[in-house]
């Protein structure tokens, strides 16, 4: 769905840089390098992930070889990966990637507020576009994460829960913030994996499969508006795009193709 719709939607909406969260793409679960190609190639300038980062152990030599994707900064030293990275988009204005991750319903992790603050400290202070995915499962860590980084990054986007929420709104002091950017996959789901095979697993404690499910394929995401000089957010609007591309949702409000 991303590579198929990216390059269209770059191009409409005059987009100049685009960041993902690909944890889940092959198959639900990890990512490989030959997926990880194919979203770069399709116009993505920079991946993060999250706790199903090292599921498929080919990336880890993506990881610790490419600048195109981070660790979460969080993690041990030796996890691999990097904790921050930078790229540069077509109108040579620098952007900062960190990725940080949760502690609620997750493996015990370092403090992401200290790994913030560490991360932000080795930043040069010449890059004011300095952008962060929060991989939590609770919305209070992730309203407080806002708060906490509020003026001092151009956004804090969550994401791992799935489901795009409305609270899209810039903070006080100028950082973008949502608390879930929401699921580029099946609707029809949950979370993306078939109904019947959630529910029978829950209801009989039965180990069956969670196959990815195919209904009602979606592009969610936010897009920002930033002033590259200070790395200020003016403005920050969650979309979806259906499968047919023929139907785009910018905030509240439905426009046709």
């Amino acid at each position: 769905m991303v590579c198929e719709t990216l390059p269209a939607l770059r191009r409409q909406q005059s987009i100049d840089a685009v960041i993902v969260n690909a944890e889940n793409a092959d198959g639900g679960s990890g990512l490989t390098p030959s997926i990880f190609r194919r979203l770069l190639k399709s116009g993505v300038d920079c991946v993060t992930l999250g706790d199903h980062i090292y599921r498929k152990k080919e990336i880890i030599d993506v990881l610790e070889s490419s600048d195109r994707i981070v660790k979460p900064a969080n993690f041990p030293a030796e996890a691999p990966g990097r904790n921050w990275t930078t790229f540069t988009t077509e109108n040579k204005v620098p952007v900062a990637v960190i990725s940080l991750i949760g502690r609620v319903f997750m493996k015990p992790v370092d403090c992401p507020f200290r790994a913030a603050e560490r991360v932000l400290s080795e930043i040069p202070d010449d890059i004011a576009v300095r952008i962060v995915d929060f991989h939590a499962e609770a919305t209070s860590d992730k309203y407080l994460m806002g708060r906490f980084l509020d003026g001092k990054v151009s956004a804090v986007l969550g994401t791992h829960t799935h489901v795009p929420t409305a609270d899209e709104q810039v903070l006080p002091k100028g950082t973008a913030f949502q608390c879930d950017v929401g699921m580029s996959g099946p609707h029809e789901s949950i979370l993306g994996r078939q109904i019947e095979n959630v529910l029978h697993a829950t209801l009989t404690f039965k180990p069956v499969p969670f196959t990815v499910a195919k209904s009602d394929v979606r592009l969610n995401g936010a897009m920002l508006d930033i002033d590259q000089r200070t790395g200020q957010a003016q403005k920050i609007t969650r979309f979806s795009l259906d499968s047919k591309g023929a139907e785009l949702m910018i905030g509240d409000d439905e426009i046709d193709d």
